[in-house]
């Protein structure tokens, strides 16, 4: 069993003969990921980096039984993609493309709310489950295979986590990039509630930011659950000015509970071992599991 993502998983690329799709297909596939095939209306047919291309994501499901679905589509087109995945019958949607109007997001959530998938992003790094599929824009070589599972809304950290979890002896498990926009189709408590109930994950690193109340709906779900797995948490911008976007367009504080301090406070209160410095997540991690 693994989370989201495997070596089974029949993978397709939307947005696939265009550069970005172009490029991380093809390092999606020199890792090893199963990409069975990808779609740009008005090339199917065509074949692109070797694999068929179809016009719609109906026709990947229904000639190569696509379930998962990777989005390199521009910002105008991009929710509609999402919405054409659910609707084909796409179990996991991973959307990489940022700056996907909000508006456009809050009409897409609602409606594949109707459909038995998951979404995760838009803009985030995507899913990997080490030497089984990588389904995003990371670094590969950085992840090696073990128990620990990663959720963060920040892509570059969810590198420098697993970087440092390997470094400290231990491995990964699956690490959930779930986007940096105000409006997510996985937010931090569904992503971890994934991994809390993985039986392949020991421990989870749970990566936030300022902006959003993602991370204390997660502690608060950590704590009513009984903290079944230790937590490590980290939050970004602890040093941001208020009222400033900071990066991602989800991360402006808004109210009381949106600032690193108020987040952090939740996290320690409700169990999570709190680091100040990104620089401590993996030896945290290590002494925590040591006992």
């Amino acid at each position: 069993m693994s989370v989201l993502v495997n070596k089974n998983s029949k993978i397709i690329v939307q947005g696939f003969t265009g550069k970005e799709g172009t490029f991380h297909a093809e390092q999606m596939i020199d890792y090893g990921t199963n990409v069975i095939g990808g779609v740009t209306p008005g090339k199917g047919g065509t074949e692109h980096l070797g694999k068929p291309v179809f016009n719609s994501v109906k026709e990947a499901v229904i000639k190569v039984g696509a379930d998962t679905s990777i989005i390199f589509v521009p910002p105008g087109f991009a929710a509609d993609a999402i919405m054409e995945a659910a609707e084909a019958g796409i179990k996991v949607i991973i959307c990489i493309t940022e700056g996907i109007p909000v508006q456009d997001m809050v009409i897409t959530k609602a409606y594949i709310e109707k459909y038995d998938c998951t979404l995760i992003g838009p803009n985030c790094p995507g899913v990997i489950t080490p030497d089984e599929a990588k389904v995003g824009i990371m670094p590969g070589f950085v992840f090696k295979k073990g128990r620990i599972g990663v959720v963060s809304k920040s892509g570059t950290l969810t590198y420098e986590a697993a970087d440092q979890i390997v470094k400290a002896g231990m491995g990964i498990s699956t690490a959930i990039g779930i986007g940096g926009d105000p409006i997510i189709g996985t937010p931090t408590k569904d992503a971890v509630k994934l991994l809390m109930e993985d039986p392949e994950t020991d421990g989870i690193v749970m990566i936030g930011e300022i902006g959003g109340n993602y991370e204390a709906q997660a502690a608060r779900y950590i704590k009513e659950t009984g903290n079944k797995k230790p937590v490590v948490g980290f939050i970004a911008g602890q040093t941001a000015p208020k009222g400033r976007t900071m990066g991602h367009a989800g991360a402006i504080v808004g109210g009381h509970e949106d600032t690193a301090e108020a987040k952090m406070k939740i996290m320690a209160e409700c169990g999570i071992h709190v680091v100040h410095s990104p620089a401590d997540i993996g030896t945290t991690m290590a002494k925590i599991l040591k006992g």
